[in-house]
């Protein structure tokens, strides 16, 4: 194979087959994971300025969807700060377990509420709670009774779970709860596993609502995003190093013959 050669005043530009080779793989894959890490950084920048723009304003209704378990624009709804009446079901609530406060390990609460003048329900976190030394013995907690008005932030339960636990719907018997503790939320399961329906949006209460909170110092969901901008930076980074000295190794000087 004849070697690509091509001559600059007193330089020579002799690029090796391998080393052409290994730069045309490594270029556009080190470009790839950067943009890959920044648009990351660029959803998650987004999904903060929803999370922001969420905490001032009113509260909005929230949007009742009695027939479907789908909601037309769903990521508008995402992180808004909305408002429900309803009565708590504590027979299906469970908690959700492996959550940290600070350095202590507890259980989330997730209670449904049947909502006000209507057969439709929504799962609401209700905040954190301690566990106990001993993981088989749950913490008591109580669910206050009656109508409740709960303010809070939509959240969607993320479909992308990676689990071990059997994902497959609960088949209860008469008078039979579902499981006290689960390892994920998922609104497909749940939804199998009770008789109503139940609205794939799930709220997390907010501070300032007394229906029978807990601890509810919520993270805030866009985390890392100058990590992922700088894993960008160090891929584009690695690109143009790697174009660097492709050249610096094909470029040589032209001896001058005395």
């Amino acid at each position: 194979m004849k070697q690509i050669e091509f001559r600059i005043l007193r330089y020579v530009f002799r690029p090796s087959f391998i080393g052409t080779i290994l730069t045309l793989i490594c270029i556009p894959l080190f470009i790839k994971f950067g943009l890959w890490q920044y648009n990351k950084a660029q959803q998650k920048i987004a999904i903060q300025a929803a999370y922001n723009q969420s905490m001032v304003g009113d509260s909005l209704k929230f949007p009742l969807n009695i027939h479907t378990l789908t909601v037309p624009n769903a990521d508008y709804w995402n992180y808004k700060k909305v408002i429900v009446t309803g009565v708590y079901e504590p027979k299906y609530q469970f908690l959700l377990d492996n959550q940290v406060e600070g350095d202590r390990v507890g259980y989330h609460v997730i209670t449904p509420l049947k909502i006000e003048h209507s057969s439709q329900y929504v799962l609401i976190n209700r905040g954190w709670i301690l566990g106990k030394d001993t993981h088989t013995d749950l913490p008591t907690f109580t669910t206050p009774s009656g109508l409740q008005t709960i303010t809070g932030q939509i959240w969607l339960p993320s479909k992308k779970i990676f689990t071990l636990e059997d994902s497959s719907a609960v088949t209860l018997k008469a008078g039979q709860s579902i499981p006290a503790v689960w390892q994920n939320i998922s609104i497909d399961k749940y939804q199998h596993s009770v008789p109503f329906t139940v609205s794939p949006m799930a709220i997390k209460m907010d501070q300032a609502s007394m229906a029978g909170g807990f601890v509810r110092n919520w993270q805030v969901p866009a985390e890392r995003i100058a990590t992922n901008l700088g894993y960008a930076y160090q891929w584009f980074g690695f690109a143009i190093a790697t174009l660097l000295i492709y050249i610096y190794m094909s470029v040589a000087k032209i001896k001058l013959e005395p």
